[in-house]
């Protein structure tokens, strides 16, 4: 199910980031008293009562000719592009200044839903220099302080009243969907077009050719699927280039709606740090994950180098130690039969309940193999445990104290878990809950 995406827009120096950092719970944009800072668009997910969402926090759209701001001017308009609501932020000490004006034209030809922000309105007293923004045109205006955080509630009341009504309608219960992301030029198109068996999409060997994520339904032996090729995802500094505007969020769009996720990762180029960024926009959605190693034809490929290359794939990617790993060439179709049992096991296992007094009967067993540590004098008493969710299988242990739930113990317990149950190809979680 696709989240709704705010966008927050303004000149520079009116307080964006600050906002931002208060809605998102956390200091991701930089923050500091000098217009310009914030140069590209920063995504982070936020949440407002029962609504939770994207928002992107972008650099000022100013005028002028300058590259910089000509760059500012141009992600800014691919924020409010890609948005669903869009906060236009102003400064209430200013007052409306050309710039302010500019902004508010822009935004009318965009034709979405607009919050206007008054920012830096600290006390009672300034709640009087609101009414000039009426003329913008935008409604309401909404005084905000993100110094102090003071008018927020009102303000984001007001945006997820905006956000489109989730449909109902979805695919049916048995349709496997899967997306693939990875770095450009890694091969994703041609594999769509190799697991299609049809030109479904353009593949070229020019980094960035897929600027959409695209999907495509398929069914093979009575297995319904739909597959997302996605654009590729560069590192920051590359990603915005003219042909990638689009690629960040409608990637992890793709992401949000899969329930697996294929990470490709080039065998000629070997992995470099940005793969194990793209697979972890997957892992820490919770996905299922198939690590695929692409153009293997173009590498020495007999057994022992497969078995090399594995070693480094999961010494680089420890965190997805679940994670089955695919050899295959897209463009030849070698090794292609290979890739789509994976997907459905994975798939499967994402999805996977676990019967109560057989998962306990496990913890029990995990306990007499390596009873609970004593930390500070006290001892974990794990008293029993029960699986709470799917997608990915969560489980709640109830133990006399969470704070004695080591990291370490908890690892010890999924493996067991996981010895048990199997689950390749999902991540699980496990939370300690004190019981009453």
């Amino acid at each position: 199910m696709r989240k709704s995406v705010v966008a927050i827009v303004g000149r520079p120096n009116v307080g964006k980031s600050t906002i931002f950092n208060r809605l998102v719970g956390e200091r991701i944009s930089i923050v500091e008293d000098i217009p310009g800072v914030t140069r590209d668009r920063i995504y982070a997910q936020a949440e407002w009562l029962t609504n939770t969402f994207n928002i992107i926090d972008t650099g000022g759209i100013e005028l002028g000719d300058e590259p910089l701001l000509v760059q500012m001017r141009e992600q800014a308009s691919v924020a409010i592009d890609e948005a669903d609501v869009i906060i236009f932020m102003v400064n209430g000490r200013e007052g409306i200044t050309a710039a302010d004006e500019e902004v508010a034209k822009l935004l009318f030809k965009s034709n979405k839903p607009v919050v206007l922000a008054v920012n830096k309105v600290d006390n009672p007293e300034m709640r009087d220099q609101i009414y000039e923004f009426y003329s913008l045109g935008f409604g309401e205006p909404f005084p905000i302080s993100g110094t102090h955080g003071l008018g927020l509630g009102d303000l984001l009341d007001a945006v997820v009243g905006y956000f489109p009504e989730v449909s109902q309608e979805g695919p049916e219960d048995d349709t496997i969907y899967f997306s693939l992301i990875g770095r450009p030029n890694v091969g994703k198109s041609s594999l769509v077009n190799a697991i299609l068996n049809q030109e479904r999409v353009i593949v070229s060997n020019i980094a960035g050719t897929t600027r959409d994520a695209i999907d495509s339904p398929f069914t093979k032996d009575g297995q319904k699927f739909v597959i997302t090729d996605t654009a590729g995802m560069r590192k920051r500094g590359k990603v915005y280039e003219n042909t990638e505007k689009y690629s960040i969020l409608r990637a992890l769009r793709a992401i949000e709606r899969s329930d697996v996720v294929l990470v490709l990762i080039d065998a000629e180029t070997g992995i470099i740090e940005q793969d194990k960024k793209i697979a972890g926009y997957a892992h820490e959605a919770g996905k299922a994950v198939v690590l695929v190693v692409n153009k293997w034809d173009t590498v020495d490929s007999h057994e022992k180098a497969m078995k090399e290359f594995e070693e480094k794939v999961r010494a680089h990617f420890q965190y997805l130690d679940y994670a089955p790993i695919v050899f295959l060439s897209a463009e030849t179709k070698r090794r292609i039969h290979t890739l789509i049992p994976k997907v459905i096991e994975a798939s499967e296992n994402h999805t996977k309940r676990v019967e109560t007094n057989i998962l306990n009967d496990v913890i029990m067993d995990a306990l007499a193999m390596n009873p609970t540590p004593t930390i500070k004098g006290q001892r974990l008493k794990i008293l029993y445990a029960t699986q709470v969710a799917v997608k990915p299988p969560t489980f709640v242990v109830f133990v006399n104290d969470p704070d004695l739930l080591h990291f370490t113990y908890e690892r010890f317990l999924e493996n067991r878990i996981r010895d048990a149950f199997g689950f390749e190809g999902t991540p699980i979680k496990i939370f300690a809950r004190r019981r009453k």
